[in-house]
Order: structure tokens, then C-alpha cells, then sequence
């Protein structure tokens, strides 16, 4: 078993105007590493809320990102995923591809349809974002990128996963973020105890 150690982010928000409405901007998050920062940056609406899960872990970064990349198998380190089937719009490598997955009993929901934003092996990162299903993660869209850090004891892996979602009915924003966090962070301990 890897040793992992994962940190969530309570982020404070810039106002910006778009259209005349006052939006939070999500600027980045300070344990985002720069070179990736942009993809990182979320335009947050009334409403809804974002936030970053980080973790490292003494996976080598290759072995990572090969699982993460992975947009037509998710369930590859996402414990909650029952199955995945690509739909007839990409090939799950190219962007635009859409899946539709089967989440597993007695996880608060029971389907997703999912876009491939962002595949980019170059700089490691991919996003996604939810069409629809039925779940309570709803304008939600993910960012996910994988990097190799140094430490005294040799190199690590670091992963970054960052939203922005709808405030879920009858939670708070603070209560959302706790239920995405949890279940990105579950995600994150799957991937080093299976690489």
C-alpha cells in the first residue's frame, strides 16, 4: 500500500461580472502547481461552488495517469462505478466522447452521461463534464491532472482534482463540497493502493 496523504481546499472567491450578473471566480488554488493553474480555474455561478482535492502518493506518475486517462474506464480506481459504456458520440481518447456509466448500489444515485472535455497526455490533465443521469451532481465539471513532485525521500505523484457544481437541493455549498470531496478523495486513495 502507497503512502498517500490528501488535502481539500475551502476556497474564498473573487467577484467578476459577466452579462451583468454578479459570478465568483474559483482563481486557481494555491496547492495547484502552476504549469496546469488554468485548467484549475473555475467561473463559479450563483448557486453553485468548487473546490480541489490534491494528493500525493509514491506511485510512480506514469502508472497514475494511465489509469486516470482512462475516459471509457473509470471504474478502473472508481470504486462506485458499477459499469461504463461509451455512446455513440467519440471513442473515450478524443475529445467530445460521451459515456453513460451505471453507479452501484447504495451510492446516492444510479447513472451519469459524461463528456470528455480535456485529454491532454502531454501535460497530464482531463475533464469532464456531466450531462445528465440520475444523481445529484448537477453543471458539475471536473478537472483532473497528474503531476511528479519532489520530496527528500525521492520523486512522488501528485494528483489535483478540482470542480465546480450546483449547490445540491437542501444542502449548503459547504455540505456540497463535503459529499464531492469525500467521494474524489475515496477515488484518490483507490489509485494508490491500485497502481
Amino acid at each position: 500500500m502507497s503512502d498517500t496523504t490528501s488535502r481539500m481546499s475551502l476556497q474564498q472567491h473573487g467577484q467578476i461580472t459577466t452579462n451583468g450578473s454578479a459570478m465568483s471566480a474559483c482563481p486557481g488554488h494555491t496547492e495547484v502547481p502552476k504549469e496546469v493553474a488554468r485548467h484549475h480555474e473555475h467561473v463559479v455561478a450563483a448557486g453553485q461552488c468548487c473546490s480541489v482535492v490534491v494528493q500525493t502518493m509514491k506511485t510512480p506518475v506514469d502508472a497514475v495517469w494511465s489509469l486516470v486517462r482512462r475516459f471509457d474506464d473509470p471504474q478502473g480506481y472508481k470504486g462506485y462505478i458499477s459499469s461504463c459504456h461509451l455512446c455513440v458520440e467519440g471513442d473515450g481518447a478524443t475529445v467530445g466522447s460521451v459515456r453513460e456509466l451505471n453507479l452501484i448500489t447504495g451510492f446516492p444515485g444510479k447513472s451519469s452521461r459524461e463528456r470528455l472535455e480535456i485529454l491532454d497526455d502531454e501535460q497530464r490533465v482531463i475533464s469532464f463534464r456531466i450531462l445528465g443521469g440520475e444523481h445529484c451532481f448537477f453543471n458539475y465539471r471536473s478537472v483532473t491532472s497528474v503531476h511528479e513532485v519532489m520530496s527528500p525521500d525521492g520523486p512522488l505523484t501528485m494528483v489535483v482534482e478540482s470542480y465546480v457544481m450546483d449547490v445540491m437541493p437542501g444542502n449548503t455549498a459547504e455540505e456540497t463540497r463535503y459529499v464531492a470531496n469525500t467521494i474524489i478523495g475515496f477515488n484518490h486513495r483507490n489509485l494508490a493502493e491500485w497502481t
